[in-house]
């Protein structure tokens, strides 16, 4: 059994799950599909700090320029979840990526996915709306769930998905043994304005604390500027006032709305995680730390008693 926190981006899932854990022994596990990168820690918004000496995982397990998937987390989510059972802690799953969270809660069957490169030359030089619409034919061929929105803001990231759609399509999965996971799941809801509110000063905040510059020392390293581009938002917007694409005064503004895009499109799948069967108990961002800590605690209780 696990405790799931979700929420949208500048809710406060992080020290909400961090004050969980110092309460009730846990570790977490990031549910955050760009986390995962070393050295983009601004841009991501990993918080270090909210974690303290609470242990966490799956943050910063791979090299900036690689493409990190669906497929892998939920093998890396398999290895950290039941190595922290195994110690007798509890597992703590936080993050924003809807899709992720739903993956290794239910267990969907994955398989891992090679490039085609043939299908990859036959899309390029697509608009991100001619791929869209095809991405959309291809999951409702499949009865796909997988590629909202969220995933797909970039040609690179649409390419991709259509690639996983196309290959599922062509090779239907066998039975693979991926448990689903019993799970506390509680939202973190924040007022519409308030989270605009929090948005827009986080990203004054973490510009001002050098976003532009981490973005700079990754090019430095060697990273180009289209694989910085398909992490999205932040290394999107960023990469390309740092290369000279757009002024700093258009950076944030397409970036600010981006994010308050995006953060429309994590409710907008959490609200589907309700209609796909998942039991999400919705928690007020604005409660007492404590106090919500403490809701959280009875609900565990109560889950198992029965």
């Amino acid at each position: 059994m696990i405790i799931t926190i979700l929420g949208p981006t500048a809710s406060g899932k992080t020290p909400l799950a961090a004050a969980l854990a110092r309460r009730i022994g846990g570790e977490i596990i990031s549910a955050d599909s760009r986390q995962v990168y070393r050295r983009m820690d601004i841009g991501t918004g990993k918080d270090l700090a909210d974690y303290g000496d609470v242990p966490y995982h799956l943050i910063d397990i791979c090299e900036p320029g690689t493409k990190y998937n669906l497929f892998q987390y939920q093998q890396d989510f398999r290895q950290a979840y039941d190595d922290i059972k195994g110690r007798g802690a509890v597992p703590i799953l936080c993050g924003g990526t809807g899709l992720y969270i739903e993956a290794v809660l239910k267990g969907y069957h994955l398989s891992p996915v090679p490039q085609n490169q043939e299908l990859r030359s036959r899309l390029e030089g697509k608009s991100l709306d001619e791929l869209t619409q095809m991405l959309t034919q291809l999951k409702a061929q499949n009865a796909s769930t997988m590629h909202n929105t969220t995933d797909v803001d970039s040609c690179q990231r649409a390419i991709r998905a259509i690639e996983i759609e196309t290959y599922n399509l062509e090779h239907p999965l066998p039975p693979r043994p991926m448990p689903a996971v019993d799970s506390l799941t509680v939202g973190v809801d924040i007022d519409r304005e308030l989270r605009r509110q929090k948005i827009s000063r986080r990203l004054k905040a973490r510009l001002d604390e050098g976003m532009a510059d981490e973005v700079r020392a990754l090019l430095a390293e060697g990273i180009n500027v289209e694989d910085l581009t398909y992490y999205g938002l932040e290394y999107k917007y960023v990469t390309q006032y740092v290369v000279g694409q757009l002024s700093y005064d258009e950076m944030f503004r397409q970036l600010e709305i981006a994010i308050h895009q995006f953060a429309k499109r994590q409710m907008t799948w959490f609200r589907g995680m309700e209609r796909r069967g998942f039991a999400i108990h919705w928690i007020d961002a604005q409660l007492p730390m404590e106090q919500k800590v403490d809701m959280i605690m009875e609900w565990w209780e109560k889950k198992h008693k029965i």
